[in-house]
């Protein structure tokens, strides 16, 4: 059976993730405790206690996540419970990295300490905004950008300016962008028979407005070792298997401008020959994501590891 470990990222959060198992497991506390280290502040206190407000900022929700996801990754791998392939949601794709040994665990969190400081100081020199949009299908959601908004950033001052972020499902895909554009998009997409949800976000995210981050972060990267891909990686920027770390390292350099193509993702995989999807991390996004896109006919089949529970159960059914 072909297995693919699925990290999920920003919107996954709840106050208490990954307090079981740092209970439970000494080298868990390990993680946290250079998580800790690395972003020079509490992150597993965040995890553990909150408040949500502090947690959900970017400069602490990046390295959070990733520190939860690793922990209970962490925790397989010792146990030799290996996936042949893997994939990661925008933040995600670095702990997925980290599974394919890509890069090792602590280079994996200081990737993403860097690229959420970046981020944040670029949401704040650009005001941005984010809108789900539900019932349309990608062509339909770009037809309608390209009418009513520029999809692509301009010099001009004040330009309204929308574009796409991820295409999560066949009709469920965000769009980023300038508040004035997305919110001109969204109305003009709603006209168009959708349905569009304005998101909590502090940012523009897998936007132009993220280019002087993407620019800096490329830089910082570059001093890191990527090895081959162990098994096989799906990359956020192509939805295609890659294994060569050069061609990695590069998708990685455009993931923060760039749409995440997760239904391209999930397709391919399934295309590929996976059998069982299993989500690693805190929530159950990418599960239910993955169960309202795999074709019923093709008996796949889905699992969450998000608690202590959950991983009990989990190695007891293998």
């Amino acid at each position: 059976m072909k297995i693919a470990y699925l990290f999920p990222g920003q919107g996954s959060q709840a106050i208490g993730m990954g307090k079981d198992i740092h209970e439970e497991f000494p080298h868990v506390r390990e993680i946290f405790e250079m998580t800790d280290e690395i972003a020079k502040k509490h992150i597993s206190k965040l995890c553990f206690a909150g408040p949500m407000e502090e947690l959900t900022e970017t400069i602490n929700l990046q390295p959070a996540i990733t520190a939860v996801n690793l922990s209970f990754f962490s925790i397989l791998h010792r146990e030799g419970k290996l996936a042949d392939t893997s994939a990661g949601h925008s933040l995600g794709e670095y702990s997925a990295l980290a599974a394919q040994e890509v890069i090792a665990m602590e280079d994996a969190v200081r990737l993403v300490i860097k690229r959420a400081e970046l981020m944040h100081r670029d949401s704040l020199i650009n005001k941005g905004a984010m809108s789900a949009i539900l019932g349309l299908e990608i062509t339909g959601v770009e037809e309608v950008i390209k009418r009513v908004v520029s999809p692509v950033l301009t010099a001009e001052t004040g330009q309204p300016y929308a574009a796409l972020a991820n295409h999560n499902m066949e009709k469920q895909i965000v769009i980023t962008g300038s508040p004035e554009g997305v919110e001109i998009a969204a109305s003009a997409l709603a006209e168009a028979g959708a349905k569009a949800v304005p998101l909590k976000v502090s940012g523009a995210w897998h936007s132009e407005y993220m280019l002087g981050a993407g620019d800096e972060f490329a830089q910082y990267m570059a001093d890191f070792t990527f090895s081959p891909v162990k098994g096989e990686m799906f990359l956020n920027v192509t939805g295609e298997a890659e294994t060569d770390p050069g061609a990695v390292r590069d998708a990685m350099t455009r993931q923060m401008t760039s749409p995440v193509k997760w239904y391209s993702t999930m397709q391919n995989m399934i295309e590929s020959g996976v059998e069982h999807f299993v989500e690693i991390g805190p929530g159950k996004v990418l599960t239910n994501m993955i169960r309202k896109t795999a074709p019923r006919n093709k008996g796949i089949k889905v699992s969450s590891i998000n608690s202590l529970k959950a991983l009990e159960e989990y190695l007891e059914s293998l």
